[in-house]
């Protein structure tokens, strides 16, 4: 892989890199499919009160206390791992699930993260209200209003 120009590394414990990796994508696939925007620079701007970047930041701020309340430290910094990707304009996994109303992973990023706070008794408002706003988008898909049949097309 090195030969290929593939960066390697060899862990002893993996725990550190996974959990980085789910803080970046949580926050990052949440963001995205609650938006409709790829991940693009409105990620990591922070200049004005409704950039993007501020909600990013205290999702991985978050994400981070929950990963220090179980004892990892973590291998890489999630808000740098967001900067460097938000030039890319990539749409993530999940908006691509939301775009064409496919279950997404969300139980497994921040769901992840929530149950995981909720376990250690630490509080994760902002994972647990994207956990839930993903998971009422994904039930509006076949959601049927008898009352009113135009509010059912969402």
């Amino acid at each position: 892989m090195i030969a290929g120009g593939l960066k390697a590394e060899a862990l002893e414990d993996a725990r550190p890199a996974q959990w980085s990796k789910l803080i970046f994508n949580s926050s990052v696939n949440g963001v995205s499919a609650l938006t409709g925007l790829p991940h693009s620079p409105h990620f990591a701007a922070e200049k004005d009160l409704s950039d993007l970047g501020h909600l990013l930041h205290d999702l991985i701020e978050e994400g981070k206390t929950v990963a220090a309340a179980a004892g990892i430290k973590l291998h890489e910094d999630p808000w740098q791992m967001n900067k460097i990707g938000a030039v890319t304009n990539h749409p993530p996994s999940m908006l691509y699930d939301v775009r064409h109303q496919l279950p997404t992973e969300v139980d497994f990023l921040s769901g992840a993260i929530a149950r995981e706070a909720q376990r250690l008794g630490k509080p994760a408002p902002l994972h647990t209200a994207v956990y839930r706003l993903i998971k009422g988008r994904e039930a509006a898909w076949n959601f049927k209003d008898e009352n009113n049949p135009v509010a059912a097309r969402g």
